[in-house]
């Protein structure tokens, strides 16, 4: 028999995580395409899309065990600006959220239950992808500098541009 307590626990826990990197990511996500750097402002809108996507998935488990769905995001958000800090706290997100859902499988298991572990494993492959990704950003960052930067601050200036001609 599954143990519902232990496993709603568990996705309560995960959905408040995921609300918290939904804030944080859309945060970046404001502040990056303020700086006119729109390919890292739009990575980190669409990975908090994705997020949201998770909180919606987690929901649902809670609701088919009849738990009750806790709304509530883990910590603050971090008034970050410089964007070498906002790659290290994704990647750093990611890593310990890969970390919990590892943990928080093997607990559902134990729990008895074989759908919340599979649906924290799943979580983790895609979890791995966000971290893998805000890895390469930093790689650019690191090999490229503030030409990295520079190229994108260059492709809104076109885009602004452009859209300044239509009107």
């Amino acid at each position: 028999m599954v143990k519902r307590e232990k496993s709603i626990e568990l996705l309560n826990q995960a959905v408040n995580d995921e609300l918290m990197a939904v804030h944080q990511y859309m945060y970046f996500h404001f502040l990056l395409d303020d700086m006119g750097y729109d390919l890292l402002s739009t990575y980190f809108k669409r990975t908090a899309i994705e997020e949201m996507m998770h909180v919606e998935l987690l929901a649902e488990r809670i609701l088919f065990l009849k738990g009750e769905v806790e709304m509530m995001q883990s910590h603050a958000v971090e008034k970050i600006h410089d964007v070498k800090a906002m790659l290290d706290k994704a990647e750093a997100m990611e890593t310990q959220t890969i970390m919990d859902y590892n943990q928080f499988a093997q607990e559902a298991s134990t729990a008895l239950d074989s759908a919340t572990k599979k649906l924290f494993e799943d979580l983790i492959l895609q979890e791995e992808r966000h971290q893998d990704q805000f890895d390469i950003e930093k790689d650019n960052l690191a090999n490229y500098g503030d030409n990295y930067l520079a190229l994108q601050s260059i492709e809104h200036a076109k885009k602004a541009s452009v859209g300044t001609q239509m009107t």
